[in-house]
């Protein structure tokens, strides 16, 4: 069983000798693999993981700026439910698109 030791409440990433279980691939994994994982965006996940190690937030809007975090997070937030609704809509608007077309 390994110990987890909590980290000190800073706005600095640890290094990648300091690993966490990640939910989306099943195994530990270092910080930057989450920083730059989205072909070197963050993971959309990134905050909700690495929130109790460290000012995660605060470090990413200094690194990303505004244009980049919204472009990273704006969509992550929305609940499933809009997410899936989005989604429905654009698939219809594809098919219907689709139709006229023949």
């Amino acid at each position: 069983m390994q110990v987890r030791v909590i980290m000190k409440r800073t706005s600095i990433p640890p290094d990648n000798t300091y690993t966490i279980h990640c939910p989306r691939l099943g195994h530990l994994i270092g910080f930057s693999y989450c920083r730059f994982e989205n072909q070197g965006v963050p993971c959309f996940r990134i905050i909700d993981c690495w929130y109790d190690y460290f000012l995660i937030e605060d470090y990413l809007r200094k690194e990303l700026g505004n244009h980049e975090w919204e472009k990273t997070f704006r969509d992550a937030w929305k609940p499933k439910v809009t997410a899936l609704v989005t989604l429905i809509e654009k698939a219809m608007k594809t098919r219907q698109s689709h139709q006229q077309s023949f």
